[in-house]
């Protein structure tokens, strides 16, 4: 009995997890991030342009700003490029990149290259931070606000529809002081 019992559990339970776990309408973009409503962690790391300056979000408190995580050798956040690129030129928040497991020469070539939309750009070379943030790749883009708490967690190439439908509302309101 228990030599047939037992591997009919297990295909059962395996199906239950792929059916839950394959789901086609589910959403890759919301996977719950446990950093949202906490303070988001501090970073203090070398400038991507100029490595004696420092980059530290602390220098962002009572500020709503976003923390964009890239890499040079990410093909999405090239696609992603022209967008932030538009949303930085919107004036907004400021918008704060961590380069993420790169070389420093790289990052400053794709930032000549491609244009620099961001107000600063940490060099996270050995990705401590990034796993601080609980990043699981690149780009994932974050929303921090006034009071330096994490309020929206973004996994994927930002887009300009991204921006306006789910970024804009969560910012406007966190400058009313809602989260």
């Amino acid at each position: 009995m228990w030599k047939f019992l037992l591997p009919i559990t297990a295909f059962l339970g395996l199906a239950v997890l792929f059916a839950f776990g394959l789901n086609p309408n589910r959403d890759i973009h919301e996977i719950p991030s446990p950093l949202i409503g906490k303070p988001a962690p501090l970073f203090s790391l070398s400038d991507v342009r100029d490595p004696a300056r420092i980059v530290s979000n602390a220098a962002l408190k009572g500020q709503v700003y976003v923390l964009n995580v890239w890499g040079t050798w990410c093909g999405a956040c090239r696609e992603e490029q022209d967008a932030l690129l538009a949303i930085a030129r919107q004036g907004v928040v400021p918008i704060i990149g961590l380069d993420y497991m790169d070389q420093r020469d790289k990052a400053q070539q794709w930032l000549t290259q491609l244009g620099d939309p961001y107000t600063a750009v940490a060099f996270d070379a050995d990705g401590r931070t990034a796993i601080n943030w609980g990043v699981y790749g690149a780009p994932e883009t974050f929303l921090v606000d006034g009071q330096g708490r994490v309020i929206y967690k973004f996994i994927s190439a930002m887009t300009p529809d991204v921006w306006e439908r789910e970024f804009l509302p969560r910012i406007a309101s966190a400058r009313r002081g809602g989260a």
